[in-house]
């Protein structure tokens, strides 16, 4: 079995929408994900100083499994589900995404 973490970096591009769009991501869309066995946690960051291009928040996901692939297959059919039932949102902007597996740890 192994760990991973995702990592998601987001923008809100209007300024205006940032409580929506957290509102969003904390109450539909993490559970939403969390339905993926596989998906262990999630927590969420906000960047304190963030320079120009950078993400303004971080939702981080904490993953076991035997075949990570498997699973981030899942999660994007996962995803698609959603759109279709109108619970995707479209006021954040991918910032940008990656997957880690864990190679250590003291």
């Amino acid at each position: 079995m192994g760990k991973y973490l995702l990592l998601v970096g987001m923008n809100v591009p209007d300024k205006a929408k940032e409580k929506e769009f957290n509102d969003w991501y904390n109450t539909i869309h993490l559970p939403d994900v969390l339905e993926i066995s596989e998906f262990e946690k999630a927590t969420r960051w906000e960047n304190i100083a963030p320079a120009e291009k950078d993400a303004k928040f971080l939702a981080l996901y904490e993953i076991e499994t035997p075949d990570i692939e498997a699973t981030m297959k899942k999660l994007e059919a996962t995803i698609g589900e959603k759109a279709k039932a109108g619970r995707m949102s479209n006021l954040g902007a991918l910032a940008w995404r990656g997957t880690f597996k864990q190679i250590y740890t003291l």
